[in-house]
């Protein structure tokens, strides 16, 4: 097993950016979009974050209420799940129009939380806002009808997401309920809108860190697991871990920052840069002056050469 630092790349300005950082996405040449989940313990909206490398400067985009994903398009815009709706956000004329409504209509006390996009289709999860109930949906959103289909209502908090499409159509989702701890295999078959439970694929349960967000190496073969520490730590851990036997690869510190939260991959000056958020939530006084960066945005410049081919399923596609 590797041990790495990663690089400290930007500290927001404010408290509310700092809260609850995550999703970082590719969004045009040297730039890349973030969403701040949440402005602070008691906001009901967050926003949309555009980073530019050249510049190094961030540009926010305040939404109408907490997003869980925001994926950028081939069209300017994002594909946003906020609260409980799903659409299309404008950076230009800051419009906000939903094609989804009521999401996790067979509870209360949920909202729409991390997603993954393929070929137009969309799987997303959805997090109890109390943190303990199985009570949280698992949606596929399908292209070809326009359809949202629930595969699961007994999830707690619906988390990081890797997506594999399969020869016979189907798709293999690796998926994190992060309270369980564990990295879960479903077989999803896209036709009739199923899903399969397969197997554990990464067991965390004896580790002090919560699997918060996911994505895949570049050759497919190992998942990059960003863990969020509630408790006290001079630094966030973000693990590859190999799918075939669960075996732990890689590890990469985020430091002064124990809350990891997710890591993705984007593109700077043609090369693959893995880009790790980390969140202040819910941090008490003396663990929040303990941790400097937390709330900061790191990442761990490759030499791999970005490549829609190596990157694509990790490249949102538009949906309309």
């Amino acid at each position: 097993m590797s041990l790495h630092n990663a690089e400290l790349l930007f500290q927001p300005d404010s408290d509310a950016l700092r809260f609850l950082p995550e999703g970082p996405y590719p969004c045009g040449p040297n730039r890349f979009s973030w969403v701040a989940i949440q402005h602070g313990p008691s906001a009901k909206h967050g926003s949309i974050n555009i980073y530019d490398w050249n510049t190094k400067t961030n540009t926010t985009h305040e939404l109408p209420g907490r997003p869980g994903f925001a994926f950028p398009t081939d069209r300017g815009n994002f594909v946003v799940g906020c609260e409980r709706e799903v659409g299309i956000y404008s950076p230009t004329d800051r419009s906000w129009k939903p094609f989804l409504h009521d999401v996790d209509g067979h509870t209360s006390g949920t909202i729409i939380n991390d997603g993954i996009t393929w070929d137009g289709n969309l799987i997303f999860g959805t997090k109890d806002l109390e943190f303990k109930t199985k009570k949280a949906g698992l949606y596929l959103w399908r292209r070809s009808d326009r359809r949202l289909i629930q595969l699961r209502s007994d999830q707690i908090c619906s988390n990081g997401k890797c997506v594999v499409p399969r020869t016979d159509g189907g798709i293999d989702l690796y998926d994190i309920d992060s309270p369980t701890r564990q990295v879960i295999l479903y077989r999803i078959d896209v036709e009739t809108g199923s899903a399969e439970r397969n197997r554990i694929v990464v067991d965390l349960t004896d580790d002090p860190g919560v699997p918060d967000g996911m994505t895949m190496t570049p050759n497919g073969k190992s998942l990059i697991i960003s863990l969020y520490n509630p408790n006290p730590a001079p630094v966030g851990r973000t693990i590859q871990v190999a799918i075939d036997d669960g075996r732990l690869e890689e590890e990469w510190l985020s430091e002064g920052s124990p809350q990891a939260t997710c890591p993705q991959w984007v593109s700077k000056d043609g090369k693959a840069v893995l880009v790790i958020t980390t969140a202040v939530e819910f941090m008490p006084g003396d663990r929040r002056a303990a941790s400097p960066f937390a709330g900061s945005l790191f990442c761990v410049p490759t030499d791999h050469a970005w490549s829609p081919d190596s990157f694509g399923r990790m490249t949102p596609l538009f949906l309309e």
